[in-house]
């Protein structure tokens, strides 16, 4: 059996989820462009891993054709998220209503104006070129001879990267209420968990639990991000002449207020799952890794008995 069978399905998922979510993000649709951008990621975080030691992969060409269409579908996802959480806020009582509606506009007014760029620049990402490259990796890994796909040895040492860093990202936030220090954590939390789910996936290193707590703490801390950038936009608002507005400032504030409420809730709820973090962390310092690297080991040992064994016939 192709050992490699497991990577190309891995490939073969991640490509086609990217396909799919890609096109519903060019006809509008807001999952779509979650979505795709996830895949994007995901795509991304396993190209280096399942080429490493192979040749003729192009992969740093699809790598790059990637990242731009990461790059493209960030600002609208951003503003979707904006407009999902003005229309659950409006549904709650005592929010001043015309605050949301006048942040709305604004929010609208800026996807709009994103949108459009969106769809010039994802039109300047030659997809079909894109096919190419990746079908180039799934002849390589098809093609690989025994001994020659390291791929083990690079999620291992990556994998243990992303846990230092996100070890370090935990300590410098701390437990008190800091919005850039969070948002380290979160993006950190996030590249984490991607390597792990080719670890998880693979089969090489199963890591289930890890990858659900890394996502639990990373949808808090997305909440946590996404109300923010609410206040953002409220404060853009409240930053406009009033002969140009019809809002009072006191709206404006009590919308501040509610979502600054929501915000320091999310952060207590992070702060309760330090400890749970903290031995995902270990775990991907130490135990991943190890498990990664153990198969290879044993494998190579096997290997050298056998050509003892083979060299002593030889001599006998």
């Amino acid at each position: 059996m192709n050992r490699s069978l497991p990577l190309i399905r891995l490939l073969d998922r991640r490509a086609r989820a990217l396909r799919r979510h890609l096109a519903a993000a060019i006809a509008g649709k807001e999952a779509g462009v979650h979505q795709a951008r996830v895949a994007s990621r995901r795509l991304r975080e396993a190209l280096p891993v399942l080429t490493e030691g192979l040749s003729h992969t192009k992969s740093g060409k699809a790598s790059r054709k990637i990242a731009r269409l990461t790059a493209a579908l960030g600002g609208v996802r951003e503003l979707d998220v904006t407009l999902r959480l003005i229309d659950e806020f409006t549904d709650r009582p005592n929010v001043p209503a015309a605050a949301l509606s006048e942040v709305r506009a604004q929010v609208i007014e800026e996807r709009e104006r994103r949108r459009r760029g969106m769809v010039k620049r994802l039109g300047h990402v030659d997809i079909t070129k894109l096919d190419r490259r990746l079908h180039s990796v799934k002849h390589a890994l098809l093609h690989a001879a025994p001994g020659q796909h390291g791929w083990r040895g690079v999620l291992a040492a990556r994998v243990a990267r992303r846990a230092r860093r996100l070890a370090r990202a935990i300590d410098e936030a701390g437990q008190i209420y800091a919005a850039q220090a969070l948002h380290e954590v979160r993006i950190a939390s996030k590249k984490l968990r991607y390597a792990l789910e080719i670890a998880d996936e693979s089969g090489a290193a199963p890591c289930a639990e890890s990858v659900r707590t890394l996502k639990r703490v990373q949808d808090t801390l997305g909440r946590l991000h996404d109300l923010q950038v609410l206040q953002h936009h409220a404060a853009a608002v409240g930053a406009t002449p009033r002969r140009r507005r019809t809002i009072p400032d006191v709206a404006l504030a009590a919308l501040t207020r509610l979502v600054e409420d929501e915000c320091r809730l999310l952060h207590g709820r992070y702060v309760a799952a330090l400890p749970s973090l903290a031995a995902v962390v270990e775990t991907a310092r130490r135990d991943v890794p190890a498990r990664l690297t153990a198969r290879r080991s044993a494998r190579a040992v096997k290997m050298t008995l056998a050509a003892r064994r083979r060299a002593a016939g030889g001599r006998a």
